[in-house]
């Protein structure tokens, strides 16, 4: 399992993601009053602890930056010490991070810090199986808008981590014409086919967002790149049909990208 090349860097959009998402679980688990009645009925104020995050399958790691603001927003006094970068493989038995600090703080903070981390470190685990599938190509493996509500930012990041790349952020920043968009803009009365939606599509959005077109069939491919889009998502297509797409793509309109998904 190969280690990411470059060190991951995490936005300011992806910490802002992470703080609201932060207080949403806090607020789940500590309810109307703020307080966990487990360690207020067992563990002192004043008591002190160590705790570890130690892996327990192989993986891919991401995560500890959410996690490390998960400890700040609960108690400025625990010290968190990563031992492993963002995106490198783990053994099981690998120690990810040490914690050490006010134990009720710990305790309070373990469960909603490991829920980030496994989800996180599970996305970019299977990225990588993906990633590794595909190593020697010219293939780039991409994520989708197919994400859980708020988490968006976080599981692109964890793409990332897993060394794959990341698509379009929402719908404002891409243009993709779906079958359902192609449909509503026929039935508007509009005349010629989809490459004349890319067209129109192309100078409506301008030259700042990419667009990009789906097509179901070799026979929609064909009119599509008379278009000229930025991409074609070849959606649901055999491998042959896949082969075949590419023969044509290189022959009419070799500087367009091609996508596969489904």
């Amino acid at each position: 399992m190969p280690a990411t090349r470059a060190k991951l860097s995490f936005s300011d959009r992806e910490r802002t993601a992470a703080e609201r998402l932060i207080e949403l679980a806090l607020q789940e688990d500590l309810g109307e009053q703020g307080e966990d009645v487990t360690c207020s009925s067992l563990i002192g104020t004043q008591d002190q602890g160590a705790v570890q995050l130690v892996a327990r399958r192989a993986g891919v790691l991401a995560g500890l930056p959410v996690a490390r603001m998960v400890f700040a927003r609960l108690d400025l006094n625990i010290r968190f010490e990563a031992f492993v970068d963002e995106g490198l493989p783990l053994q099981p038995g690998t120690v990810a991070a040490e914690l050490s600090g006010p134990l009720r703080s710990l305790l309070i903070g373990e469960r909603t810090a490991l829920n980030f981390l496994t989800h996180l470190s599970g996305v970019a685990t299977l990225t990588r199986r993906y990633v590794d599938a595909v190593a020697g190509t010219a293939a780039t493996i991409f994520d989708t808008r197919k994400t859980l509500p708020g988490y968006r930012a976080l599981q692109k990041y964890a793409v990332r981590a897993g060394g794959g790349a990341n698509h379009r952020m929402g719908l404002f920043d891409g243009c993709l014409i779906k079958d359902n968009h192609l449909a509503a803009w026929m039935a508007s009365g509009k005349a010629g086919g989809i490459a004349e939606a890319v067209r129109e599509a192309r100078r409506a959005v301008g030259a700042g967002i990419p667009v990009e077109v789906e097509v179901e069939t070799l026979e929609q491919l064909r009119d599509a790149l008379g278009g000229l889009p930025h991409i074609v998502l070849l959606d649901n297509m055999s491998a042959a049909m896949l082969g075949d797409a590419v023969a044509i793509r290189n022959s009419v309109a070799p500087s367009v990208q091609l996508e596969a998904s489904g």
